[in-house]
């Protein structure tokens, strides 16, 4: 062929694992000026258009035939080369194909924002930005870890942020000092969030700490116009801070001198479509390529990351135990003691003992009092009066509800199919009565309510959640993860009902309920304020004693030991394989490589399946981790150029392992 030709290797958006490279294309002479590395191109492949991305030109090919580019959809570089290796080695961690992960990475383009002019933005003043307030002062290491930062270096650190509504809690104002650190050192910086609320609070100080004009914000619920001028923005190196969710952690970020996470343990991290991707692991492989500083925060602590920490790679930022104890809210467990079982002997008992009653009492003279209650709803659950089989719909066999007071006699329906139940006896006993064991939010409200005659009363949970209360006295009842923020913070918090978060049945059950529970006390004034924060709950129990001397790094240390013993991520590598047992059976056949297997098992099918599934788990020792992801993609390459029958899920160390 003629030296003077020039060639594109394109990844193609092509998901089948046995296809996942690049493939050579022709670049005709008409369309050499608008070919660029990043850009979007359509190919034909397969006989059928596709899209495509071009990934580096060349003057050589070793294909026998090419064929040409159809189309340069755009000139754009939205493709920078640093988020292809990215894109690849998040691919490669999870057993997953390139075009999967490069959807997540860049969004649909929006032809008239990417042709309209860009928006003239104000430069940082990075004095007064370097000099804003920040809470890293309280920290063992903090003032040193942004100094690095300015200066360009790469320091790794895991914040344990002290869980109190002192400023000192502050990690909104920790996240901006690391920014404009990072930007003081000429270079950018990346901070995601779980959830809309966090993003709202991290943007409003950003905006006041750096500027509106010196960062975006990037999240999947922007709207297609507004998310691609965000990634427009950063790809082209206008600004050099974004913030946002889950769909921010691929975002092209220049000169990237900073990655931050905040509540990793979150599973609104966790990405829901393949390769299922976790915000932690990808900040982490993008701050080993880049060289980037990192920054993982929260008021909990996964053991995920307290792997790192023992094995050298983050290293902690912590409070001195002396300013914990002054920081953090008080805080203690419902009938802990001798004294106060003498004094109300029913409290071990008791829902809502007297000391919780106290405590709320108490703090609505200073100011409003959350409540956290696990489950949202009047009644959780329903069941038989007599023999306690829980209350099943007569027409489908799905989970009743109510929906109103039983002293109203509310209409009992099916939370599946909607029909009410009428004249229903239970199967086992054939009693006509059913009890709630579960009480969920909004009864709680109507309990307190009654037992506090003229506080307001305001919920926040399930599709109506507050974003703040105002600083005067009133109960503030809220399900996990649904707290509104306090002005000058809550006076007390109490949390009902704290063994159900124990009891999911979820590996990471313990972490997680540690971990709400934390959240919640964030929200509360500082012991040296007032503040209290008491769990109602097993006075023996590990987490439960952790979250009463807020310490959540021990607590993490030790249930790492018990993963390590059991053979659990982070200490070992996990992978399950659903799918029909065909599939699964066929993709197991095709592994050449030495596992541990476990199962299959029957488990739930997906909505849209008729077939029956079942899940096989293989698991391997870390070492060995990377042998086993690469043993699992190559065999389901091998059924795809097959065109086995049936298709199946992959997850390399899943969020939840129950």
């Amino acid at each position: 062929m003629p030296e003077d030709r020039r060639y594109a290797r394109v990844a193609v958006d092509v998901s089948l694992a046995h296809l996942d490279r690049p493939f050579d294309y022709l670049v005709p002479p008409s369309m050499l000026d608008e070919a660029t590395v990043g850009c979007r191109v359509r190919v034909r492949f397969a006989g059928r258009m596709r899209d495509g991305f071009i990934l580096e030109l060349t003057d050589r090919t070793d294909a026998d035939r090419v064929q040409p580019l159809e189309k340069v959809v755009s000139a754009e570089p939205v493709l920078l080369p640093e988020i292809v290796d990215l894109v690849r080695a998040v691919a490669d961690h999870y057993a997953g194909s390139f075009s999967d992960v490069v959807r997540l990475a860049v969004p649909s383009r929006h032809a008239t924002t990417e042709k309209a002019a860009p928006r003239q933005r104000k430069d940082c003043d990075l004095a007064a930005a370097r000099s804003a307030a920040h809470p890293f002062g309280h920290y063992r290491g903090g003032p040193e870890f942004l100094d690095a930062v300015a200066d360009g270096a790469s320091p790794r650190a895991a914040w344990q942020v002290v869980p109190t509504a002192d400023p000192a809690g502050d990690w909104t104002r920790g996240f901006a000092a690391a920014a404009a650190a990072a930007l003081v050192s000429g270079r950018g910086a990346l901070a995601v969030v779980p959830d809309r609320r966090d993003l709202d609070r991290l943007s409003a100080v950003c905006a006041e700490v750096l500027g509106t004009d010196a960062f975006v914000v990037l999240t999947a619920d922007l709207g297609p116009s507004a998310r691609y001028r965000a990634f427009l923005a950063a790809a082209r190196g206008h600004v050099k801070v974004v913030i946002g969710t889950r769909a921010a952690a691929l975002a092209p970020v220049q000169d990237l001198g900073l990655v931050a996470i905040w509540d990793d343990g979150d599973d609104l991290h966790a990405e829901p479509r393949a390769p299922y991707p976790h915000v932690r692991e990808v900040l982490a492989l993008r701050a080993a390529q880049q060289r980037a500083a990192t920054l993982f925060a929260s008021y909990g602590r996964t053991c995920e990351v307290t792997d790192l920490v023992e094995r050298g790679w983050l290293r902690d930022l912590v409070a001195e135990r002396p300013a914990l104890r002054r920081l953090a809210p008080r805080t203690r467990i419902a009938a802990d003691t001798d004294f106060a079982l003498e004094r109300d002997p029913a409290a071990r008992a008791a829902r809502v003992p007297r000391e919780v009653f106290e405590v709320i009492r108490t703090g609505l003279a200073a100011g409003p009092v959350l409540v956290q209650v696990p489950r949202a709803g009047y009644l959780a659950s329903l069941v038989c009066a007599t023999c306690r089989e829980p209350v099943r719909c007569q027409h489908c066999q799905g989970p009743v509800r109510v929906q109103g007071p039983p002293e109203q006699k509310p209409p009992v329906s099916c939370g599946w199919c909607g029909r009410l139940q009428v004249q229903w006896a239970c199967r086992e006993c054939g009693d006509t009565h059913w009890r709630a064991p579960v009480v969920g939010a909004a009864r709680t409200a109507d309990e307190l309510g009654k037992a506090f005659p003229g506080v307001p009363i305001r919920r926040s949970a399930g599709e109506k959640v507050l974003a703040d209360v105002p600083d005067e006295p009133a109960l503030v009842v809220c399900t996990p993860g649904a707290e509104p923020v306090a002005e000058h913070g809550y006076a007390a918090a109490v949390l009902l009902d704290a063994h159900l978060l124990l009891q999911r049945m979820d590996l990471r059950a313990p972490e997680e309920a540690l971990r709400r529970w934390l959240n919640a006390a964030a929200l509360v004034r500082s012991g040296a304020d007032g503040g209290t924060a008491i769990a109602v709950g097993p006075a023996d129990s590990a987490p439960l004693q952790a979250f009463v001397r807020v310490d959540p790094a021990g607590a993490a240390e030790r249930e790492l030991v018990d993963r390590a013993e059991a053979g659990f991520p982070p200490v070992a590598k996990l992978i399950t394989v659903d799918g029909p047992p065909g599939a699964v059976d066929d993709l197991a056949a095709q592994l050449t490589v030495e596992a541990e297997r476990l199962g299959p098992v029957d488990i739930d099918s997906p909505p849209h399946s008729e077939e029956s599934w079942v899940r096989l788990t293989l698991r391997a020792p870390r070492g060995d981790g990377p042998t086993l992801v690469k043993g699992v993609r190559d065999a389901a390459g091998v059924r795809s150029a097959k065109k086995s029958a049936g298709a199946v899920r992959i997850r390399v160390d899943p969020q939840v392992i129950a």
